[in-house]
């Protein structure tokens, strides 16, 4: 699945976490083990607000792990893998890398997951 990836909207994550529990129930992995992470950025104040001080900035960061596969039995069968289909932001997109690219080129606060062979 090299020519695969995942581009995820980070600007938009609540940090909900459905996709470690939706990727956890998929795989069957035992505590301990996730196949995506949700990490904190934050929360850290915003120099450049022009409001005194008061503003702050928290970002949640969905970080696929090395055990991410990128669902490969659900995407044989014409599916999504499990964490976009059950991402409640709607943040989370699955595609080919070069389509995928051309949206990250596009706008700001987003990262592009491709997994390793």
């Amino acid at each position: 699945m090299a020519d695969y990836g995942l581009l995820i909207d980070y600007e938009y994550c609540t940090g909900c976490e459905t996709c470690v529990v939706a990727c956890k129930e998929e795989h069957g992995f035992p505590v301990g083990r996730w196949g995506i992470r949700v990490l904190d950025d934050g929360p850290w104040q915003k120099d450049d607000s022009g409001e005194g001080g008061n503003c702050f900035n928290w970002n949640k960061i969905p970080v696929p792990t090395d055990l991410c596969d990128l669902c490969a039995d659900r995407v044989a069968a014409g599916k999504e893998p499990t964490c976009v289909h059950h991402c409640q932001a709607f943040c989370m997109k699955f595609g080919t890398i070069r389509e995928l690219a051309v949206e990250l080129a596009a706008k700001p606060k987003q990262v592009l997951w491709v997994p390793s062979d």
